[in-house]
């Protein structure tokens, strides 16, 4: 259902299909983790973070997926962004290798006005990946994909603002 909801298929249906399972299955965590994640994907912030804790609550030491970055990426797009850069850097320590964690905490950061830290924290993507603003993104809500895209270029300098004419 995850893969369906990735490549564009009706995310309703899918987290009708993870509501049903959570209905025969409350403690299943993994269910509430996808059910957060889809969340996310589909704009609605303040219900990925409560399934990302149900989650964490139900299974807190065989942790799947990336519920911190979920967390991060959901207090960010509520505007939440200290509790957004702190979920983020613990998951980046955790796993210094999950791109989406550094994308998600350059554009906090810039968003809230440290675009030095914005842009030490680009330079580290850098050094993983050579996107930095990804081509793709399947959050489905288009001011979140804003917001996110936006804060994301503007650390990344890739703006305009800053670049030198030729």
């Amino acid at each position: 259902m995850v893969v369906l909801a990735w490549f564009g298929e009706d995310i309703g249906a899918m987290i009708g299909l993870i509501d049903r399972a959570l209905a025969l299955n409350p403690s299943f965590a993994r269910g509430w983790y996808l059910s957060g994640l889809l969340r996310i994907w589909a704009g609605q912030s303040d219900r990925a973070i409560e399934d990302m804790q149900t989650s964490l609550r139900l299974s807190p030491r065989g942790r799947m997926g990336q519920p911190l970055t979920v967390m991060g990426l959901a207090y960010f797009f509520e505007g939440k962004f200290d509790e957004a850069a702190a979920k983020l850097l613990l998951f980046i320590h955790d796993d210094p290798g999950f791109l989406t964690s550094y994308r998600a905490l350059a554009a906090c950061y810039a968003h809230m006005g440290r675009l030095k830290e914005a842009r030490a924290i680009v330079a580290r993507l850098r050094t993983i990946t050579s996107e930095i603003v990804p081509s793709n993104l399947v959050y489905r809500n288009a001011e979140h994909r804003e917001l996110f895209l936006s804060r994301l270029r503007l650390a990344a300098d890739e703006t305009g603002i800053n670049q030198k004419k030729g």
